[in-house]
């Protein structure tokens, strides 16, 4: 089932075609997926189905635990290695265990079925966040 959605030349907002139920699931699409159609001054939203919700959620977690465990990893590597960093700069090892995850994740996801060609931004900036803070929070546990 798909909402339009057609702009407004009056007033501010959004004039739509349908009924006040479908008004209230319009803003479900939270995911970097496509699923807005734009078409002369016509906006036509698609909602996902349960299937597809419960994908996206399952996929979800999988990228956050593969984050996770990439970053407590790199935390435990960077404990083992260079100690409390007193020589190094230690922001000069999260860029390469950034550098090194992204690279990582680029090659894991694909092999879990994970498609990771329709990453954006947003999605490449959570997961290598992700990365970084397990693997400070890590490695700063194993300093204690």
């Amino acid at each position: 089932m798909s909402k339009q959605y057609s702009k407004s030349k009056k007033g501010k907002g959004k004039n739509v075609e349908g009924d006040a139920d479908d008004n209230a699931n319009a803003n479900d699409a939270d995911d970097g997926e496509s699923n807005v159609t734009k078409s002369k001054g016509i906006i036509t939203v698609k909602e996902k189905t349960p299937e597809e919700r419960k994908q996206n959620h399952i996929d979800g977690i999988i990228k956050t635990a593969v984050a996770s465990i990439i970053g407590i990893v790199a935390g435990i590597v960077s404990f083992k290695q260079f100690g409390t960093a007193e020589d190094t700069t230690w922001y000069a090892i999260l860029t390469i265990v950034a550098v090194l995850a992204y690279y990582a994740q680029r090659i894991i996801f694909p092999a879990i079925k994970i498609n990771s060609k329709e990453f954006g931004f947003k999605d490449w900036f959570y997961v290598e966040f992700l990365v970084i803070d397990f693997c400070l929070v890590t490695w700063t546990l194993l300093l204690n």
